[in-house]
């Protein structure tokens, strides 16, 4: 039997936990090594089908391993006015189920809702993320995170400048 067989839903809600408590905390870097080197950040527009692919279809956010660190760089100077300073969240994630085991990975998918404050307004983001882990030697690691918004658009939120 494979090491990713034994994998227990709790220590996948723990892994996605402790991925909340680190966007929380605004602990980019550290967020940044729960990715694998050939991970992928998806947030597709909030009218695109669950298995849209961002080589034919519009997303807001379609980052590589290298955007995603060169976006946790923009977001943690001063000069990103857009988090400068930083917004205030709570990711709350339930209703993690592992709906699919690989050889070399878990499917994994989970409801999220993310408050995110800043100068005086709270704006609410939900939706489901849905993940490709990998079991490393040194634990689980993100291959793919796809956060699909549940939302008629980004009004009257706007934009993302958070990480969801």
């Amino acid at each position: 039997m494979s090491a990713i067989a034994e994998v227990t839903r709790d220590q996948v809600e723990d892994f996605m936990f402790f991925e909340a408590e680190l966007l929380d905390e605004w602990r980019l870097k550290d967020w940044l090594k729960l990715f694998t080197d050939d991970a992928c950040y998806y947030v597709p527009t909030t009218d695109s089908a669950p298995d849209a692919s961002p080589d034919v279809d519009l997303f807001y956010v379609a980052d590589d391993r290298f955007r995603l660190e060169q976006r946790v760089e923009r977001l943690l100077k001063r000069t990103a006015h857009a988090e400068f300073p930083r917004s205030k969240t709570r990711h709350l994630v339930s209703n993690v189920r592992i709906r699919e085991r690989r050889d070399d990975e878990l499917i994994v998918g989970a409801a999220v809702l993310t408050y995110r404050t800043k100068a005086g307004l709270t704006e609410t983001y939900i939706g489901s993320y849905r993940y490709r882990l990998a079991l490393l030697a040194d634990g689980l690691r993100i291959r793919e995170k796809r956060c699909m918004l549940d939302m008629d658009g980004l009004k009257p939120n706007g934009r993302i400048s958070i990480i969801l």
